[in-house]
């Protein structure tokens, strides 16, 4: 009579068939949630655990099956990027912190421009969540301000969080910058220069930076005991070209300002190429602050001073918000802008 055949045993607790993220954790002694940090590199995790799941899932070979996961899940690992922001440093920016902290992980991103004005915004994006069956969705600024948005996110049950400078949303939904603050600081190092006509091109209608930049700047030259000239403030839409447009107005002031606030560096530079433009010497006879520091602020000449916007440590921030949202509240929601001083301000002419 024959022998009964007998099924491999696996050596050491190692299964024989494809391994599952089930062995991995049972091998490993720990639970599922934690071998899913180690696989989405998660900061959260000791080192040791981390070696130790590591070792074993090279030892088994575990290869994750997203699309069981997704399955599972009813979503796939992607990370929505959704704005209608005239920026393109800022959001190249924010691309920057996302794909930082999603390098190595499971997860890709997939970015989404949308018209804020249109009467199908939610429809569209409903459409867009749907069809992609996002895991999560940052929402820039002014968009991240719709609450109707927002609470379409959350119908659908997308994880979300807002970018925005003020705090638009629980912190675990929300990474914000107090840019109030840091105008209002950036007038203050202006008016302890000696300045007193200072000018102010503010940004576009409907963004909340704008608002609260224009805010920090009336708030500073208040402090300084300065009333706002309205022949020294003028409107752009964060473009270069308005701010070209708005540094000829401003220019054209009699007596023209001696330095002027930008409200962001995109308008900065602009207005510097209109100074340029008519012999005005920057910053012998003009200063200019912007907002941001982005690239073009440092490669224009002069260097342009401007405030920091923390912007790929707050799209860092809001990613691992994302993928790891049972630990959003460990992650930082407020940022600090700074001062960058460069060349483009100076104390104001005798």
């Amino acid at each position: 009579m024959p022998k009964e055949s007998k099924p491999d045993v696996p050596a050491a607790g190692v299964p024989t068939a494809k391994p599952t993220i089930n062995d991995v954790a049972r091998i490993s002694g720990v639970s599922k949630k934690t071998v899913s940090r180690v696989i989405n590199k998660s900061p959260l995790l000791g080192q040791a655990t981390r070696e130790k799941v590591e070792a074993v899932i090279a030892e088994l070979g575990f290869v994750p099956n997203l699309q069981a996961r997704a399955l599972a899940l009813r979503r796939n690992f992607l990370i929505g990027l959704i704005h209608d922001n005239p920026n393109a440093q800022m959001v190249l920016g924010v691309q920057e912190g996302i794909l930082q902290t999603i390098r190595d992980t499971e997860f890709a991103l997939v970015v989404r421009p949308v018209d804020r004005h249109s009467p199908r915004l939610l429809d569209d994006i409903r459409h867009f969540i749907e069809q992609q069956r996002l895991y999560g969705v940052l929402l820039l600024p002014p968009i991240s301000e719709n609450d109707e948005l927002a609470a379409l996110c959350r119908e659908l049950g997308c994880t979300l969080v807002r970018m925005g400078s003020a705090e638009l949303d629980d912190e675990a939904h929300l990474v914000a910058s107090n840019d109030r603050q840091a105008v209002r600081e950036a007038v203050a190092w202006l008016t302890g220069l000696g300045h007193k006509r200072i000018g102010f091109i503010a940004g576009p209608t409907g963004f909340r930076s704008a608002y609260e930049r224009e805010q920090g700047f009336a708030e500073g030259l208040a402090e300084a005991g300065l009333t706002p000239d309205p022949a020294l403030a003028t409107r752009g839409d964060y473009k270069f070209e308005s701010g070209y447009e708005a540094g000829q107005r401003l220019l054209d002031a009699l007596p023209r300002p001696t330095a002027v606030f930008s409200s962001n560096d995109e308008m900065a530079a602009g207005l510097l190429h209109a100074a340029r433009e008519r012999g005005i010497d920057v910053p012998a006879q003009l200063s200019i602050i912007g907002f941001d520091d982005t690239a073009i602020a440092a490669h224009i000449w002069p260097p342009l001073t401007t405030v920091r916007w923390p912007i790929v440590p707050m799209a860092a921030a809001a990613a691992h918000k994302l993928i790891e949202p049972s630990d959003a509240l460990s992650r930082q929601a407020l940022f600090l802008s700074d001062l960058v001083r460069r060349a483009s301000v100076a104390p104001p002419e005798a």
